[in-house]
């Protein structure tokens, strides 16, 4: 009879095996699960820092849909300038030298007895400085004033409205109009504001101003290099102004979304486009600069500041709204985060306004207990709202942008006194 040598199996053996192939899958499977979210992670890296990037040609694109391409938008944005020193004084310059070239200065003798004619024609060739320049000077007065009057900002402003804009003039490529593109220059023709003048010399005793031709001259409205070569890429602009804005915000929002810690993905893709945006804005100061410093030594540096200024205004505003709003959601990201810094102050904002509350005597009920179970999502609502209300404001100024942050700022503090679990608040103390 055989011995039988096998050992009988243990059921805890069975187990340690079966522990020991869970390990080994586990393993397995370890590699494969790293490399997914490294794979997410850069994904999300890569949406948000394209975002970045686009930002700055958003705002342009926007500002060439809105603000160049629309007759009335651009109409409100260079009408002002009708009142500008600078662009009234640097009319008044133009017009009257345009004037004076076509002013017969003998003509005014014209009239004078044949008997005493050699006597001022010799006198007039001494003294013809100083007459031209008493002519010119009443010139420039009646000019001054018709600049400053009412009358000026009419045509100002038709002459804008007719051309349409005188961006778009240029950057379009297409002439004709009293707003044209030559040699990289845009230019808007003056002769309705000379043919007004004409009649107001005539009108103060003049009357050899009736005898003037119709004169054409022009002002410079923008004058720069890389105007002709913007013309290929406006058109671009005016047809992406409405998708690239949304397209950004897609791709940073894809961005986070991918991201393994969300919550700080969305603080970092809020700064970073805050940042996009302040890029563009340095560059609006540092370009209006160097586009003032090139400018041709017959055309007023103040006056193409001031259109400069009236023509990047709005992108200014958007600029300053864009980071704004950046900021404005990176702290509100990092406030309901976890850290310790972020959960110092929430404690704080909570902690005063709460004893602000029992102090008050102040009991929430059924609505403070509802408000307590739902306080981060009316947090975010405030948010998303303020953001919203911003975005959607035709023309927002930094002081529109400090009220709607106080708004905002004072509805989350209501939010926070209307929170009540029927516990005692009391003030955390920094430090």
């Amino acid at each position: 009879m055989e011995a039988d040598h096998d050992h009988p199996k243990h059921p805890q053996d069975g187990a340690e095996l079966e522990e020991l192939r869970a390990r080994v899958a586990v393993l397995e499977d370890r590699a494969p699960a790293r490399h997914r979210p490294r794979a997410l992670s850069f994904l999300a890296v890569l949406l948000v820092l394209v975002a970045a990037v686009l930002t700055p040609l958003s705002i342009v694109s926007s500002w060439a849909k809105n603000q160049i391409s629309d007759t009335d938008n651009y109409v409100a944005m260079m009408a002002p300038l009708a009142s500008d020193p600078d662009v009234q004084a640097a009319v008044s310059d133009r017009v009257t030298g345009a004037v004076m070239q076509h002013l017969d200065v003998k003509a005014l003798l014209s009239e004078v007895s044949p008997a005493d004619r050699p006597v001022l024609d010799k006198a007039l060739s001494k003294l013809n400085g100083p007459i031209t320049t008493g002519i010119s000077n009443f010139v420039h007065g009646t000019v001054e004033k018709f600049v400053a009057s009412d009358a000026f900002a009419t045509i100002w402003t038709d002459l804008n409205r007719a051309a349409q804009s005188a961006a778009v003039k240029a950057l379009s490529g297409s002439g004709g109009g009293a707003v044209k593109l030559t040699d990289d220059t845009v230019t808007i023709d003056l002769a309705p504001v000379i043919d007004r003048v004409k009649q107001r010399l005539v009108d103060r005793g003049l009357g050899v101003a009736a005898e003037i031709p119709e004169v054409h001259t022009d002002f410079t409205v923008l004058t720069s290099d890389s105007v002709g070569k913007a013309q290929r890429w406006f058109r671009a602009l005016q047809i992406i102004g409405f998708w690239l804005p949304l397209v950004t915000l897609v791709l940073a929002a894809g961005g986070v979304l991918l991201a393994v810690r969300r919550r700080r993905a969305l603080v970092t893709a809020a700064l970073v486009v805050a940042a996009g945006a302040a890029v563009l804005g340095l560059v609006l100061w540092v370009g209006r600069a160097f586009y003032l410093d090139s400018l041709p030594s017959g055309v007023s540096q103040p006056a193409a500041g001031s259109v400069f200024d009236a023509l990047v205004g709005q992108m200014r505003a958007l600029v300053r709204m864009v980071v704004t709003l950046g900021v404005v959601v990176a702290l509100a990201a990092w406030l309901t985060g976890d850290g310790r810094a972020a959960g110092r102050v929430m404690a704080m904002w909570g902690g005063g306004i709460g004893a602000v509350r029992d102090a008050a005597g102040f009991t929430g009920g059924p609505v403070g207990r509802w408000v307590h179970r739902a306080r981060r999502p009316l947090n975010w609502t405030v948010v998303v709202v303020a953001a919203a209300v911003l975005v959607a404001w035709d023309r927002p100024t930094g002081l529109v942008t400090v009220w709607i942050a106080l708004c905002a700022l004072f509805v989350l503090a209501v939010v926070e006194f209307l929170d009540d679990d029927s516990s005692p608040h009391l003030a955390v103390p920094g430090g």
